[in-house]
């Protein structure tokens, strides 16, 4: 069985959403002797993390109410590098995604090596089509899984039929096919994401 990381690494100076300075993570280390500690200072849609409801639905649902199970299962992932601009309904209608799947889309964005502000998205009418066949979950390796859409539909389709939403996922080594993913956000209390460790193993678990 062979373990994928594909979760970004936490760094000063990482890639963030837009750059925007207040985004970046701090971590300061003090040394009293031999015991070091640190402390790490950041927004928790860092790099890979886990969305809640709440993150654009007012009252909406917090992360630590996710319930584990949905995010330890099997996952499709499917290779979309070949699409610009943004993954349309057109571009994923003919996919074998069914009720209850998880899925994961790799696309152009998994080379950026820096912030891209015309990243490859989930545009409103793929996010319709995924709500409307009643999947549990999407990832994709991007910050955000839209861009430039006025009221966020993409975010709230999703997230208004209780789909999961995953970002900044880390997918450039990973082939498409079926894997088993664990994804673990923190537990943290009524916030509106969380950043998450996600694995996938390339042999189905259970």
């Amino acid at each position: 069985m062979k373990i994928y990381d594909v979760t970004a690494t936490i760094f000063n100076g990482m890639p963030v959403y837009k750059n925007k300075p207040e985004k970046q993570p701090t971590i300061e280390t003090s040394t009293n002797g031999h015991v070091t500690e640190s402390r790490i200072t950041m927004d928790v849609h860092t790099g890979t993390h886990v969305d809640a409801p709440l993150h654009m639905i007012n009252d909406g649902d917090t992360i630590e109410t996710i319930q584990i199970e949905k995010l330890v299962r099997p996952v499709k992932v499917f290779d979309l590098t070949d699409v610009d601009e943004k993954i349309s309904f057109q571009d994923i209608k003919d996919l074998d995604i069914e009720k209850n799947d998880f899925i994961l889309f790799k696309t152009k964005n998994s080379w950026d090596t820096e912030f891209n502000f015309n990243f490859i998205y989930v545009a409103e009418d793929a996010a319709s089509y995924l709500a409307e066949k009643g999947i549990s979950g999407v990832g994709i390796d991007a910050l955000g899984i839209e861009r430039a859409q006025e009221g966020h539909p993409t975010h709230r389709s999703l997230m208004g039929s209780d789909v999961i939403i995953m970002e900044g996922l880390q997918l450039k080594e990973i082939e498409a096919g079926q894997y088993f993913m664990v994804a673990a956000p923190l537990k943290i209390e009524n916030t509106d994401a969380s950043p998450a460790r996600v694995l996938l193993f390339d042999e189905l678990i259970g």
